[in-house]
């Protein structure tokens, strides 16, 4: 498994890894701050993931990749030789249907969005595409989710659940890409 970003949604991913004993290298800007946090959990990997040679030996033996944000990390192509599914969380259906000034203010992280989503999907690998609710720093846990296509523009996910169903969507990989939009 590799988790890519760094952020509260980040370290949430990697624990419920943890949790489902999973083996995970996870690309970081810090190692020692990562290794302190996650100690041998975690195989912590530095570097340019637009650096090929880097990018064969991060992906080595990496069966899956999760990625929790939608910040442009598949912006280039990069070379995925070995992956079998990847996770891509991502709040398009937010940046879609934000208007006025918030369509301003989302129109870099909409491009990046949809950027990410068609290098996935031209990937050929199979993928899951969770377009979530925006993201909130609450609590997770405590409600049931709701998966109703359309359903992601008008609402709230905290970033615990979020992170949860990245994890759990490793275990039912799709024949080629699933879509689905979720809040709680």
């Amino acid at each position: 498994i590799l988790t890519l970003t760094q952020d509260f949604l980040y370290n949430m991913v990697i624990l419920s890894l943890i949790l489902k004993r999973a083996r995970i290298k996870a690309l970081v800007k810090d190692k020692r701050s990562t290794g302190e946090a996650f100690g041998t959990y975690v195989e912590c990997m530095v570097g340019n993931i637009r650096d090929k040679s880097f990018t064969r030996k991060t992906l080595r033996g990496v069966r899956a990749v999760i990625c929790p944000t939608d910040d442009g990390f598949f912006s280039d192509q990069i070379d995925l030789k070995g992956v079998e599914h990847i996770v891509l969380l991502s709040q398009l259906s937010v940046y879609r249907n934000s208007g006025g000034l918030q369509a301003i203010m989302n129109s870099k992280l909409r491009k990046l969005a949809e950027r990410d989503e068609n290098v996935v999907l031209a990937s050929g690998i199979p993928s899951t595409i969770i377009r979530s609710a925006s993201l909130e720093t609450t609590p997770g846990g405590e409600k049931g989710f709701n998966f109703t296509e359309g359903i992601a523009a008008k609402g709230k996910i905290s970033r615990e659940d979020a992170a949860t169903i990245c994890v759990e969507a490793l275990d039912a990989i799709p024949q080629t890409t699933l879509i689905f939009e979720c809040l709680i």
